[in-house]
């Protein structure tokens, strides 16, 4: 008995062959979602809480206080909103203001000097609770309680410790034969008091990132180095550091947007003072805004815009480094 045999037809236009579903012939491809699918509505729910938050909460606010930079605000024009439009003249006035150069020194040293220390000693503290030891995650938990409480309660402690009269440094000074020292009323001491505070309060930030950083190092790379005769030093050096450099990257540059932004410390301690002494950027945008009985909102909203834009020039130079480094 013959077996019939059945030719295939012919491909028609377009390279199917008639008789072969379309599903099969396109099995390779998916098809692309169509439009108002359920999907994408989805996806767009989800992102619409989103947009929501940050239109309301950060360019919303960004677009006000350029707004303010840019008009000649008083109170009167501020409720009803007829502001004239001054262009930079704010920013000109900012920069011809004779606190504008005090307090922009000012906040470099209070930036570089906190940035320093609490890197360094918060890398230190990472490094020796990598080692596992007895308590070291009770001691690791008491390192955050500076972190952990309220910046109104840690900045009222400092201002009671360092107290000229009845604070207890100047009380531990007078134990060992020292002059009691003018912490918050001296122009000298001022800007140093403040520092000493925000490095205290920003060590277990610090300390937490970079622990965690130094955790995701794998333990093989440091037999390694022993088995090659490395020191201790050299394995820090040569391993360490240089394993943690994307994780110490992002550590300064949220340090960096923090310190630059801290007011209520410095506030809550010294109020920029004595005689503008401890006046920062950030300080000296909230009492031309709101410390004085006739308010000034275009300079106060150019110094903090100014604030703004520092913090946006070091963001582009850390991404700019992270692509460098990632090209390489």
């Amino acid at each position: 008995m013959k077996h019939a045999t059945q030719t295939p037809a012919p491909p028609t236009e377009g390279g199917r062959r008639e008789g072969v579903p379309a599903s099969r012939a396109g099995s390779g491809h998916r098809a692309p979602a169509r439009r108002g699918s359920p999907g994408q509505w989805a996806a767009w729910a989800f992102l619409v809480p989103v947009v929501v938050y940050l239109l309301a909460f950060y360019v919303y606010p960004l677009y006000r206080n350029v707004d303010l930079s840019l008009r000649n605000y008083t109170v009167r024009s501020f409720v009803q909103g007829d502001a004239p439009f001054t262009g930079f003249a704010n920013y000109a006035k900012v920069f011809a203001d004779s606190t504008f150069a005090p307090a922009l020194w000012h906040t470099v040293v209070f930036t570089v000097v906190s940035l320093a220390f609490q890197f360094t000693i918060g890398l230190a503290l990472a490094v020796f609770f990598s080692r596992n030891f007895r308590l070291s995650a009770t001691l690791r938990a008491l390192f955050l309680v500076p972190w952990l409480l309220p910046l109104i309660v840690s900045s009222s402690t400092w201002s009671w410790m360092l107290n000229s009269e009845s604070g207890v440094v100047n009380a531990v000074l007078a134990a060992v034969g020292i002059d009691p020292v003018n912490w918050l009323t001296s122009p000298d001491w001022s800007l140093w008091s403040v520092t000493i505070a925000n490095i205290w309060i920003g060590i277990p930030f610090n300390l937490v990132v970079l622990y965690s950083g130094l955790q995701a190092i794998p333990s093989h790379i440091y037999e390694a180095a022993a088995l090659d005769g490395a020191t201790g030093w050299q394995r820090f050096w040569r391993v360490t550091f240089p394993l943690l450099r994307p994780v110490s990257a992002i550590t300064l540059l949220l340090g960096l947007v923090y310190t630059l932004k801290v007011f209520d410390i410095i506030w809550i301690m010294t109020k920029g003072g004595p005689s503008d002494a401890s006046t920062t950027l950030a300080t000296w945008s909230y009492r031309l805004g709101f410390g004085n009985l006739l308010p000034s909102f275009g300079p106060g909203a150019a110094v903090g815009n100014l604030l703004i834009v520092i913090a946006l020039v070091f963001g582009l130079v850390y991404i700019r480094t992270q692509r460098r480094q990632g090209a390489a």
